[in-house]
């Protein structure tokens, strides 16, 4: 068995020889606990059937024990300094592939149709870069990318608004539109102690799996989105206040916005951050029907 890359000396001496240096910019902190990286693999169930897509593969800390599990790994990589790295650290694994690409540029549903044809189960496993989190994980679900779910850290701020409950003060629009697609948990929280450089905070194995079809049935996504993002556009005010000075006429059209609320069963005091997936989902319904968001 070779010795991890996820040791402290070995990271040292990789990014020595390689003369690396970590870029701010790009949110760059590298794991140096094999241990840590284990629970993720197995947090995320891998076997040889299931094919792995990794963001942000660094120096290969995590895709080395991804390749270990995995049947193939698919790995995007934006900083084209690390491309000679990851050439030499995973040089004995001939299951990973590195893509040098922006994810969020990148067509991942090509991608997955030529690389993962074979495979049954596909899952997503990511130490995320902090700064591009929410649109990774938004870009993937919106695209539908036919993933079964997601292993992935983030800051664990991010983890706690990703799997809040109604009526907890991290509860918002992205707790929502991740679990319209998804059911979200938190797996374990991860110390900065493990990083090089150790980040300035904490973070949190988030597991997603996703749903078969979504959580609510609603007649128009977009529409349904515009709605919880506007209920929570300025928290302290009532969900009414929010949608008539957010929604498109919202103002002409106060009393159209009152009614659906009340037909909706939601009093237009509450504020958006009390109201469920099912609710926002009648509400949403109810608006359109009124001939808002048309």
């Amino acid at each position: 068995m070779m010795k991890d890359i996820a040791t402290p000396s070995r990271t040292k001496d990789i990014l020595a020889r390689h003369r690396f240096s970590f870029k701010k910019s790009l949110g760059q902190n590298f794991l140096i606990d094999p241990n840590i990286l284990q629970r993720i693999t197995e947090t995320a169930g891998l076997t040889k059937e299931t094919g792995v897509i990794e963001i942000g593969p660094g120096i290969g800390a995590l895709t080395e024990h991804l390749a270990r599990s995995a049947g193939k790994v698919v790995a995007f990589e934006i900083d084209q300094r690390l491309l000679p790295i990851l050439d030499e650290t995973l040089a004995p694994y001939n299951n990973v592939k590195v893509i040098n690409e922006d994810v969020l540029k990148a067509d991942v549903k090509t991608v997955v149709e030529q690389e993962f044809a074979e495979f049954d189960r596909l899952m997503v496993v990511a130490n995320l870069p902090y700064y591009v989190t929410t649109p990774i994980i938004m870009k993937l679900l919106e695209d539908k990318i036919p993933v079964n779910g997601f292993v992935v850290m983030l800051q664990k701020e991010v983890g706690d608004r990703i799997s809040a409950e109604p009526s907890s003060k991290e509860y918002g629009s992205l707790s929502i539109a991740v679990q319209y697609y998804t059911e979200a948990s938190i797996a374990f929280i991860v110390p900065k102690t493990v990083f090089m450089p150790p980040p300035n905070v904490d973070s949190a194995i988030i597991k997603l799996d996703v749903r078969d079809k979504p959580a609510v049935s609603v007649e128009d996504e977009d529409f349904f989105f515009t709605v919880t993002r506007t209920s929570f556009a300025q928290r302290r005010k009532t969900i009414l206040n929010n949608l008539v000075n957010g929604l498109p006429d919202g103002k002409e059209k106060k009393e159209h916005i009152t009614s659906a609320l009340e037909e909706a069963g939601i009093e237009p005091s509450r504020r958006g951050e009390t109201l469920s997936l099912a609710e926002f989902a009648s509400l949403s319904k109810t608006l359109l029907k009124k001939g808002i968001g048309k």
